[in-house]
């Protein structure tokens, strides 16, 4: 029998979306968010059954014989819980002398050149075993379920290699298993150019094509490709033939584009039905045209850009113009060594001009859309799984969150049912 779960005097019950859009929030809807007062919430092993408001519960007293517990919330916020969907977060070691090497003036492309950056991670991930890969990522799992995520993609890219592409996602999928979390794999083979490669890229292509691609289908360890479609990495045609060989497998875009330089692999991405295109630091109104007339889904990751010191992607404009937006933390060692979603809905009010509710509205129900997981997360629903938050008792309200940035506003996470 699934046990039952209350919870009670629920000071604000946000993301309540019975009336939402059965679709992403769009423009001015983002900035809307459904809410009940004084409410209950009540849940049946791993899914949500029902909520109200206190008064229409009735007496407790009464009550308690139908459920194995009741929990006093004591007029807390919940909200549901943050989704991740674009992170690198398996790879083997930090690479914080390349952050020095930042602060010394070097740019993203000159480390890079200097065999820094995905290369420098890519030499640690195959020398690093499967099972160091596992207990590290884990550990970073669990430090971005402290900060409220419950849902994440992982992207392999740091292997470079057939038998460490390979590595890397067995071990998301080892993750998935033995965390019983929402993980979306996606296959980043294409993530840079190996510098034994470097003077014959095309037989670097040809061995993602050959030889990964077949591979990860044959053994079903992803759902999604990707491209890092940008200046230095893959261009617009190499990224053309890539996805079209993936497609051959069932795996679906959704591309790096445009943090280095806008050169229109954000409508490569949409030609391509891409789930969605990431980054989008230098987009212009010309993307931002093509991407209304797409079902794309677009993603900002501002943690990037105040690490790197690059310009922030254009999300007030992006929805302002009436799309929606999607929000995530590219997690990785060398660009934004962070998951702390709480982080990048600061970041996203303070320097992106975004109101606290749209950024939420990002991280969580477009989130969802944008991990094809909607009908499980992103809101709270009767029937989708019992993953949500109970914020501390300094929340008042929604616009503290990214006011008090430097402090975790969790107080507990519920995962499927269950307290983490």
């Amino acid at each position: 029998m699934k046990k039952k779960n209350l919870y009670i005097n629920i000071g604000s019950l946000i993301g309540v979306s019975d009336l939402y859009p059965k679709r992403p929030l769009k423009g001015a809807e983002m900035s809307r968010i459904d809410k009940l007062d004084n409410a209950y919430l009540s849940i049946a092993g791993d899914t949500i059954v029902d909520y109200g408001q206190m008064n229409d519960l009735g007496n407790i007293a009464e009550i308690y014989n139908n459920y194995d517990n009741i929990y006093d919330v004591k007029n807390q916020f919940v909200i549901p819980g943050f989704i991740d969907t674009h992170t690198h977060l398996v790879f083997a070691q930090w690479r914080e002398e390349e952050f020095i090497m930042k602060l010394q003036g070097y740019s993203y492309e000159e480390i890079a050149k200097k065999g820094g950056g995905i290369l420098n991670s890519a030499k640690k991930v195959q020398t690093t075993s499967e099972e160091e890969l596992f207990d590290a990522a884990l550990k970073r799992i669990n430090e971005v379920i402290n900060y409220g995520t419950v849902a994440l993609e992982i992207k392999s890219g740091y292997g470079l290699s057939l038998e460490s592409e390979l590595k890397m996602l067995r071990v998301i999928k080892r993750l998935k298993d033995y965390t019983k979390l929402p993980i979306k794999s996606t296959f980043l083979g294409a993530h840079a150019i190996p510098m034994e490669y470097k003077e014959n890229r095309n037989e670097y292509i040809d061995l993602i094509i050959s030889e990964m691609l077949p591979a990860v289908a044959d053994q079903g360890l992803a759902e999604y490709v990707d491209v890092f479609c940008d200046e230095g990495f893959f261009t617009l045609e190499e990224t053309d033939t890539i996805l079209n060989a993936a497609v051959k497998y069932g795996l679906k875009p959704r591309i790096h584009v445009s943090e280095m330089s806008n050169n229109g692999g954000v409508q490569l991405g949409i030609a391509h039905h891409a789930v969605s295109v990431d980054h989008l630091e230098r987009i212009e109104d010309e993307e931002i045209s093509a991407l209304l007339l797409s079902d794309t889904l677009p993603t900002v990751l501002p943690q990037v850009s105040f690490f790197l010191k690059i310009p922030f992607a254009p999300a007030r404009k992006m929805i302002d113009a009436g799309l929606p937006l999607v929000i995530a933390s590219d997690y990785n060692p060398g660009t934004s060594p962070s998951g702390n979603l709480q982080f990048a809905i600061a970041l996203a009010t303070i320097y992106q001009k975004l109101l606290p509710v749209e950024a939420i509205n990002a991280i969580t129900y477009n989130a969802a859309y944008a991990l094809e997981i909607e009908n499980q997360l992103g809101s709270i629903q009767k029937g989708k799984k019992a993953s949500f938050l109970i914020l501390n008792s300094d929340v008042k309200n929604l616009d503290f969150i990214p006011y008090h940035f430097a402090a975790n506003k969790v107080e507990k996470v519920i995962i499927n049912g269950e307290i983490r």
